[in-house]
């Protein structure tokens, strides 16, 4: 604990919380919002045992091998304006933080991070709104940092992967959180410019490539990535020529043979 207390207090967060075992940081993250927790504010745990993903999924982290944090934040009446771009906000924060460590990840659309096409992180953000507006914004990522972090493969729809196992070495995982943390900081800074975008599509993984792709409704469709949209949505071409922007779905799987 002392060399996470090191960490987080050179960074001047407005305060932090720290639990041994959570149910769920984002929802520790939104009840602390709620109660009136300052913009830029965060929620860590050492081990998670409800943790939310996209479409009711569940990410589990284990004591001592993974990151499991919540950012909150009070959105201005231009970053409102601009929702969209707070799950690649924490991605790129983190695709930026393992450049640190000579690490080249890509963002899979829409909130995954991946190293050497593996999953090693996701994001998800959840908002409260009172009397229908914005009050906060909870911004959660789980982060596989060491080996043991690493689900089985029968447990997942993508194959996943680790920090420590890309490096080859064992890492610190208070070190790479101070990192992230600081390049959020600074991807907030442009989040609602052109810069953003570009950085955003920079990283964009499958950019060019054709992939599958599972829309809402379940129906599977190939197509080529073409890009990220202003808007946060994602620019697909159909192999029949047809070109549409998801709002919703997923990239399924990816053929590197076409």
């Amino acid at each position: 604990m002392s060399d996470l207390n090191a960490y987080l207090n050179a960074l001047d967060l407005p305060a932090w919380q720290f639990h041994p075992v959570a149910g769920s940081t984002n929802e520790l993250a939104l009840a602390w919002a709620q109660a009136g927790a300052a913009d830029g504010s965060l929620v860590l745990a050492d081990s998670q045992t409800h943790g939310r993903g996209r479409m009711d999924r569940h990410w589990v982290t284990r004591p001592g091998v993974a990151l499991a944090m919540s950012m909150i934040y009070r959105p201005t009446p231009e970053e409102a304006a601009n929702l969209t771009r707070f799950t690649p906000l924490a991605a790129l924060g983190l695709v930026q933080a393992l450049a640190k460590w000579d690490l080249a990840a890509k963002i899979k659309w829409p909130n995954d991070v991946l190293l050497d096409g593996k999953k090693v992180a996701g994001v998800l953000v959840e908002a409260d709104w009172q009397a229908g507006r914005l009050d906060s914004l909870v911004v959660g990522m789980g982060v596989n940092v060491l080996a043991g972090a690493v689900p089985p493969a029968i447990q997942v729809r993508y194959p996943g992967t680790a920090i420590e196992v890309q490096v080859g070495h064992t890492v610190d995982r208070w070190a790479i959180l101070a990192e992230i943390l600081h390049c959020m900081k600074y991807y907030r800074t442009i989040l609602t410019g052109d810069r953003f975008l570009t950085e955003w599509n920079h990283y964009l993984a499958y950019r060019g490539e054709r992939i599958r792709f599972r829309f809402p409704d379940g129906r599977l469709g190939t197509a080529e990535v073409v890009a990220v949209r202003p808007n946060g949505r994602l620019a697909l071409k159909l192999v029949s020529g047809e070109k549409l922007n998801a709002v919703a779905g997923e990239i399924d799987w990816v053929d590197r043979a076409s």
